[in-house]
């Protein structure tokens, strides 16, 4: 049997984020929610910062330039949390002087990816 498939390119086309979830809408329109707990440096961002966001890579990923985050709509869309090492996390969130550090839970990344 020959299949014919025509495969979009996975490119945001908007996205919303709240105190818990980010929704990636994409140009397929296709609608993709994770928890920001796969993201410590997202969940650590104050409400400002998580919404200080760009496009790049022509809608292949997103950059939060406040928080040094990018995350890939690939990565996303594929379930994949964040890679960042905790060594690395730990230091980034030791040199933060937000308030929000304060406000939200402490979020430990080795615990959240435990099955």
């Amino acid at each position: 049997m020959n299949t014919a498939t025509t495969e979009q390119p996975l490119k945001v086309q908007y996205l919303n984020i709240n105190n818990d979830t980010l929704t990636v809408n994409l140009v397929d329109g296709r609608a993709i929610t994770v928890p920001l707990t796969w993201y410590p440096r997202l969940w650590h961002g104050t409400p400002a910062e998580r919404n200080h966001w760009q496009i790049i890579g022509d809608g292949e990923g997103i950059h939060w330039p406040d928080l040094d985050e990018d995350l890939s709509i690939e990565g996303i869309v594929l379930g994949r949390p964040s890679g960042e090492s905790q060594r690395s996390f730990r230091r980034w969130l030791a040199k933060r002087t937000s308030p929000s550090s304060q406000v939200r839970p402490q979020f430990v990344p080795e615990l959240a990816f435990q099955m």
